[in-house]
């Protein structure tokens, strides 16, 4: 009897929160998955790199460039007790547990909202595989993201659950968030926007919150005038009329569509075919969850739902905005599939659209994993040729790379230089043993870049303290040598 009564329970438990269990049993497959991913491009310039500076905390904990980030730093230091073992292994498995922390929020906020269980378990299994999470779930700095999502999505649950201590709990929770990264401050005016729409809190007190969210974005922009770093804003983050237009169209394919980029966008791996068949497959379940009640969406809920949307991705389409940069509105994408899942009467064509969108979901996923893999070997195979060509210990490198023409494709295909890291993977190939300090040039591509280089290189030995040159043209290195 007492078994019958288990048995009934883990099916009660299964057919409730089933999403969840897949997400459970999928997680070590994932992280096993993005293992292997090699440090590529930004990994090589971040702060969650191998940090060896004694004076980290001064240089690095309360500013860095135009980063106030002092979680990353604290990876970069402890990754830098044992690089060949931590780096990048302690990061991916950093941003998996986040992840999947994250999915068990989505799947408490939509809950929380009040959409049924097939809503909630479709979109939170949704939200766990979707391909546009990909470039956040399979990178090695982007901790701060997830743990960004994660920190104001219970700020949210906690704003329209507590009485007392609200707003410190609030305030604290998106000052958290946003010493993760910066886009965490958005939650200051989403949390009131989503709680009036959703019918939490009445309008005077949205009113009077909107106010206190405005009053921690000033408190932010404060503490950062007043933190002891000159600011430098690097050009890529300046705000332009057509970068941001650009922007909004990435945003909008990249979130909304899901279809094997790489196999569309990426010109030595176009596949168009394989592409249209990716898209057709997950087609179905797009249609059922973003257009065939898009009349229902004129409605409070969905138009609160949307403005936070918006604001939650603003940071990034005024400035620079990548694939990884979805995840901070997936929150509410995933919102808004629950809300139209919710208004489905029939719910079976839905079912058999959603495991066709599963399918190709991950194959999609499967294969940028895949790519990412193949990008971090090249920097991985070119460091080892630089070492293998130098042939000894050397103190001081000079890197001359070759502009190259290869396209790239988020952090799913990089440029060969990019995954070289302009020279630093050779450092993590010798453990940071040699060579001491690299710097590096681009020169432009043309028939003779190469004889330019070399005469470039030559001239550099004999005038500067250099030990060797190492010229990079696509995934070919040569060492010029004294």
């Amino acid at each position: 009897m007492q078994d019958s009564n288990n048995k009934i329970k883990i099916q009660q438990f299964i057919n409730s929160y089933w999403s969840i269990v897949i997400i459970i049993l999928l997680t070590p497959l994932l992280l096993c998955s993005v293992l292997p991913i090699l440090p590529t491009h930004d990994d090589w310039a971040g702060t969650t790199k191998p940090d060896f500076n004694p004076f980290f905390i001064k240089e690095h904990f309360f500013f860095y460039g135009y980063h106030w980030r002092p979680f990353d730093t604290w990876i970069g230091y402890i990754v830098g007790r044992n690089p060949q073992v931590l780096w990048p292994a302690f990061n991916h498995i950093l941003v998996v547990i986040g992840h999947l922390i994250c999915s068990l929020a989505v799947y408490k906020l939509l809950t929380v909202l009040q959409f049924n269980k097939t809503a909630r378990n479709i979109s939170t299994l949704f939200f766990f595989i979707t391909p546009a999470t990909m470039a956040t779930v399979s990178a090695i700095d982007s901790q701060n993201q997830v743990y960004a999502l994660v920190c104001d999505i219970i700020a949210f649950l906690l704003y329209i659950k507590l009485k007392r201590g609200k707003y410190i709990v609030w305030i604290s929770l998106i000052f958290l968030a946003t010493l993760f990264k910066e886009n965490g401050l958005m939650w200051a005016w989403i949390c009131p926007i989503l709680a009036y729409g959703f019918d939490f809190i009445d309008k005077k007190i949205f009113k009077k919150d909107l106010i206190i969210g405005m009053a921690i974005m000033a408190g932010y922009a404060l503490a950062i005038l007043l933190l002891p770093k000159d600011i430098t804003i690097h050009p890529e983050y300046v705000p332009e009329d057509f970068k941001m237009i650009n922007n909004i169209v990435k945003f909008f394919f990249s979130s909304f569509i899901t279809v094997d980029y790489i196999y569309l966008l990426h010109q030595p791996s176009r596949q168009l075919v394989l592409a249209a068949c990716s898209f057709l497959l997950a087609a179905p379940f797009l249609y059922f969850v973003f257009i065939h009640k898009i009349k229902l969406f004129a409605n409070k809920k969905m138009i609160c739902t949307f403005i936070c949307l918006i604001i939650a991705v603003a940071p990034h389409i005024g400035t620079v905005f990548s694939m990884m940069h979805v995840y901070a509105a997936l929150a509410m994408i995933t919102t808004i599939i629950a809300y139209s899942i919710n208004c489905i009467e029939h719910i079976k064509p839905v079912a058999i659209a959603f495991v066709l969108w599963i399918v190709t979901a991950l194959l999609i996923d499967i294969h940028l994993i895949d790519s990412s893999i193949k990008s971090g070997l090249i920097g991985k195979q070119m460091a080892q040729e630089a070492i293998q060509k130098t042939g000894e210990p050397v103190k001081h490198v000079y890197v001359i790379i070759i502009e190259d023409d290869y396209p790239k494709l988020s952090s799913f295909c990089v440029i060969p230089y990019e995954a070289f890291g302009w020279g630093l993977a050779a450092q993590y190939e010798t453990n940071y043993q040699w060579p001491e300090t690299i710097e590096d040039t681009t020169i432009d591509r043309s028939n003779d870049a190469l004889k330019t280089a070399m005469k470039l290189g030559l001239e550099t030995l004999n005038k500067q303290q250099y030990d060797c040159i190492w010229i990079v043209d696509h995934e070919h290195i040569d060492v010029v040598k004294r």
